[in-house]
């Protein structure tokens, strides 16, 4: 069974940082990504990577402030998030596929997987 584990949220203060961290098990994805849905919003990607190129995309919002890595031999997405905003409280999900776009697991797809998620809290 495939299975993605996410941990690193908590609360921080604005301007404040955290790395978030996505173990994938009994599976091999083409893309690891991170997206984050606040309340009452839509859910939006946030940063993507190609696990053999190595290729990175992010949303314009985070862009010189959120950095993704990946290390395959452990199967595990990082996301460094630097000067945290308050407009990034969020619960972020971790995810892996094998179909991606821009790096980002298409969602709707089998084989595609999801983490449980891991809530960011940041405040003034």
């Amino acid at each position: 069974q495939v299975q993605l584990v996410e941990s690193g949220g908590g609360s921080v203060q604005a301007g404040g940082s955290l790395r978030l961290s996505c173990v994938v098990s009994r599976y091999t994805p083409s893309c690891m990504a991170w997206f984050r849905q606040a309340p009452g919003l839509e859910r939006e990607g946030v940063a993507g990577v190609y696990t053999v190129s190595g290729n990175t995309y992010y949303a314009n919002s985070v862009k010189g402030r959120f950095t993704i890595s990946q290390d395959s031999a452990k199967n595990t997405a990082y996301l460094q998030m630097n000067s945290l905003k308050l407009e990034d409280t969020a619960m972020y999900y971790c995810a892996a596929g094998v179909y991606c776009s821009y790096g980002y697991p298409l969602a709707g797809v089998p084989d595609n997987y999801w983490g449980q998620g891991t809530q960011v809290t940041v405040s003034s």
